[in-house]
């Protein structure tokens, strides 16, 4: 790597390759005024600047009165993260960030004689700045000559401005200021130092970072993950519902945050001891509890390993068509060539075996997705062999069957097109088989099930991202079938779910499958079979069990229990003393560093001793459920709780299947 870097400025090509750097592999950073003025020799990507050139200018579409200003938007993922890391946030504390970027600005700003846009939601105005208050981030200016305005509204007229800028006593934020171009590349580190700070109050900031100072520095604490995650979004990687919500919890956090502030700033001027002073005390302990349950969510969704963990619990809005009126149900015939030899074949095998049967409609498709839409209760969908391209979502929430004519391999439904899920269930009763799918360029995984049942028998699952999801209260069944190429779990099973997994292949994905268990009293854990099951060639562990690391409180009833709960006590007890050392607070942060493998031996003993290993685990978790339901309900003065039915919810059966070169072996737990 070269040994100066541009704050802002080009990459060498394998910096802007797919994902983001290991900030641990980062060179020293070059010294500022070198790293402010030079470039890269090499440039792969088509937004970065041309090797050896100034920023370039941007002009605004159609006619415009005002000058081309610098283009700095589209910096690239890798150069906000050199900028903030090495030249202007670095070990800084929250309550530093303000400081350490004046000192930046000061270095890299030139003070006067360049002109900018102040651009707000209401009006854009062209100015001269005459001087930088640096610590207070911003700049002092004066109208340009002659007056250029732009505004939504025409009450904006010389004399209003004047008075305007009056009143702000002729300083405005940096962040409100873009950059005239000017070639001569003298102004060119003012426009990026001014980009820098825009972009980091807009997206990275938040109004109650300042309180939560604490050992760790601001930017591996905040800065890192938040522009982890906006990069995330612009580049397609991560679920759009989840984007919404995340954004939501933002409103919902700052509007909350606003209040408590309000409210704090109202009690400062209170009468001690009032009735008032009371009950502005116990709103503004609900408004606190509030902002740190949606600030953890927001840490969640923030951090990448978390955010995979968890998952996107999104709420499906397909509503279902249910009967239709006459009460007939429909047979849907899919093929994108219909010939007489097919029809023939098609006719004796489904259509003739039953020669009393009542007359069946028959309504045929070009294309899949076509038929799954026009489908109402009841209703069968055959897809005769073909490769069909799909660009849309199989949205299937009646209770239907869809089923290929053929093998798996001669049915293929590829879905192409940038997208969240390719096949969202939510029908009562729904049956898949003998299809194969392929997904591409996707966000969400191959097949979600958000409730009902769900069968899917010979069929073949290529993945791009995470493969099956069984959310809470959902069933499904998977006989026969292959399932592989997920970037995530090639099955993922939520609390509360039921799923049932008999001789099928789950290989080549990051892991087989994730059993999600949060030891929460209002969520029961999944029920699940596993039979004759071969789970192979995953990256890392053929099954993962994700669980809390907090036992602490759950110790003090196992020495009371039988024998199996006392193997059970053995296995995770080391959770549980691990968890007494965690501090709370750090949970989120340290989540990578908090996970606790457990391995077994080699070749045929390690496929036996996997299935005993889930097992286990399992029934330890539904053990620790039940030990901190009945000290609930002790608390609620209900003594009594029935263990025996507790054990009797819980069912399930591991036995024969095969855990085959797994990169991390048959069986891990990740602890959160």
């Amino acid at each position: 790597m070269a040994d100066r870097l541009r704050v802002g400025g080009d990459l060498e090509p394998e910096a802007m390759a797919p994902g983001h750097p290991d900030p641990a592999t980062e060179e020293e950073p070059a010294p500022l005024e070198e790293a402010l003025l030079q470039v890269e020799d090499s440039c792969s990507d088509c937004n970065c600047h041309k090797p050896g050139n100034s920023l370039q200018g941007f002009v605004p579409e159609g006619k415009s009165p005002f000058p081309e200003i610098f283009q700095t938007s589209q910096l690239l993922f890798y150069e906000r993260f050199r900028a903030y890391q090495d030249y202007i946030l670095a070990d800084c504390k929250a309550s530093e960030v303000r400081e350490f970027t004046a000192e930046f600005l000061e270095k890299v700003l030139v003070p006067s004689g360049w002109q900018a846009l102040w651009h707000t939601n209401v009006f854009k105005v062209l100015v001269e700045v005459t001087d930088v208050d640096f610590s207070a981030l911003k700049a002092v200016v004066r109208l340009a000559e002659p007056y250029v305005c732009e505004s939504e509204v025409n009450t904006f007229t010389l004399e209003c401005m004047k008075e305007l800028l009056e009143l702000k006593e002729y300083q405005l934020p940096l962040q409100e200021l873009w950059v005239v171009f000017d070639d001569s590349g003298v102004f060119d580190q003012t426009a990026l130092a001014i980009e820098h700070v825009r972009f980091f109050y807009q997206y990275i900031w938040r109004s109650w970072d300042e309180e939560e100072d604490d050992e760790y520095d601001y930017f591996v604490r905040c800065v890192e993950p938040r522009l982890r995650l906006h990069y995330d979004i612009l580049e397609d990687r991560v679920p759009s519902g989840l984007t919404v919500d995340y954004r939501n919890l933002l409103i919902q956090c700052e509007e909350s945050y606003r209040k408590f502030l309000n409210l704090r700033s109202s009690l400062s001027n209170c009468n001690f001891d009032s009735e008032q002073e009371n009950i502005s005390m116990v709103e503004g302990l609900k408004l606190y509890s509030e902002i740190e349950q949606l600030k953890r969510k927001l840490k969640l969704i923030e951090n990448p390993l978390l955010r995979y963990v968890f998952g996107y619990q999104k709420n499906s809005n397909i509503q279902a068509k249910g009967v239709r009126t006459n009460g007939q149900k429909v047979t849907h015939v899919v093929s994108s060539t219909m010939m007489s030899s097919l029809l023939r074949s098609l006719l004796r095998d489904r259509f003739c075996g039953e020669p009393f049967k009542e007359d069946i409609e028959i309504q045929f498709h070009s294309d899949p997705l076509s038929a799954i839409n026009a489908c109402y209760e009841g209703d069968t969908v055959i897809v005769c062999p073909g490769h069909y391209v799909v660009h849309g979502t199989f949205s299937i929430a009646d209770s239907i069957e869809l089923e290929g004519y053929g093998l798996p391999d001669d049915i293929v439904i590829e879905k192409r097109g940038k997208g969240d899920t390719f096949v969202d269930c939510t029908g009562v009763d729904i049956k898949i088989s003998s299809i194969k799918f392929v997904q591409h360029d996707a966000v969400e995984g191959i097949l979600i099930i958000h409730r009902g049942k769900t069968t899917v028998e010979n069929c073949v699952l290529q993945c791009e991202t995470t493969g099956v999801t069984v959310r809470t209260s959902a069933e499904f069944l998977m006989k026969n079938s292959d399932l592989y190429g997920a970037k995530g779990a090639g099955l993922e099973i939520y609390p509360g779910s039921k799923c049932i997994l008999s001789d099928n292949g789950i290989h080549h994905c990051k892991e087989g499958i994730l059993i999600k268990d949060f030891l929460d009293e209002h969520y029961d854990i999944p029920k699940i079979s596993m039979v004759n099951n071969v789970i192979h060639n995953n990256e890392g562990y053929g099954v993962v069990l994700v669980k809390p690391t907090i036992f602490s409180d759950l110790k003090e009833n196992h020495q009371d229990k039988t024998e199996d709960n006392e193997a059970v006590k053995i296995q995770t007890s080391g959770g549980a003393d691990a968890a007494e050392r965690v501090d709370l607070g750090e949970l989120i942060h340290c989540a990578t560093d908090e996970i606790e493998i457990y391995e077994r031996a080699a070749d045929l003993s390690k496929q036996v001793e996997g299935n005993c290993e889930i097992i286990n685990e399992l029934v330890a978790a539904s053990t620790q459920k039940g030990q901190m339901k009945k000290k609930r309900l002790s608390e609620l003065g209900i003594t009594q709780a029935d263990d025996s039915l507790m054990s009797q919810e819980m069912f399930v059966a591991i036995v024969g299947n095969q855990f085959k070169w797994n990169g991390k072996g048959s069986f891990g737990i990740f602890l959160f």
